[in-house]
């Protein structure tokens, strides 16, 4: 499991032997059962994932109960949530499992003392920071710009193989629409 993470990460920054050791040696394996959560709102974060089989998404629910999908996260992703844990605050979203997942997880404090001691955990932190504002105002500009469809086809793009994984309402909700509004659109897209 730990190989898989090691090559995510080299591929984003070259970590050193020495310092590969010592954050192997703060990875805990994790089973993760649908349905439970990584983190939930109020809680204050205090680890970071990485998901080496399985799927989560983050969403918000508003004050009427309606749940809307931030992200989804497979395979190879990591899962962190970086605006709490930046500022040491409680989540605003939740982060849960959609799949019966297998994680790898260290603690922040962990974390953080290894980006103290080495500049190629700044840097890895750096490339990931970059990774999730890239993909926030890819994100953005698509709610605020784009057609439910196109919403759609860049979904399927995006996360290939995974509308089969995923139940409609949960595609619906990541884009923006109804259930019955995205059993149209595949369905002129089927006929076209």
């Amino acid at each position: 499991m730990n190989e898989t993470l090691y090559h995510v990460i080299n591929s984003m920054a070259d970590i050193p032997d020495e310092q590969w050791k010592n954050f192997e040696k703060n990875l805990i394996a994790e089973k993760i059962r649908k349905n439970q959560f990584f983190i939930k709102v109020g809680e204050i974060p205090g680890k970071i994932g990485f998901i080496v089989t399985g799927l989560f998404h983050y969403y918000y629910i508003n004050n009427k109960g309606k749940q809307y999908t931030k992200q989804f996260c497979p395979e190879n992703h990591f899962i962190i949530p970086y605006s709490a844990m930046l500022s040491g605050r409680e989540s605003n979203f939740y982060i849960q499992a959609l799949e019966d997942s297998n994680v790898l997880i260290t603690d922040h404090l962990s974390w953080k003392k290894l980006f103290e001691q080495h500049l190629c955990w700044r840097i890895l932190t750096i490339k990931m920071l970059e990774k999730v504002y890239l993909l926030h105002e890819k994100r953005e500009k698509e709610l605020l710009l784009d057609s439910a469809e196109t919403r759609y086809l860049a979904f399927l793009k995006e996360y290939p193989g995974l509308e089969q994984r995923l139940k409609q309402y949960h595609i619906a909700s990541y884009l923006g629409i109804t259930p019955v509004a995205l059993s149209r659109i595949r369905t002129k897209i089927l006929s076209s």
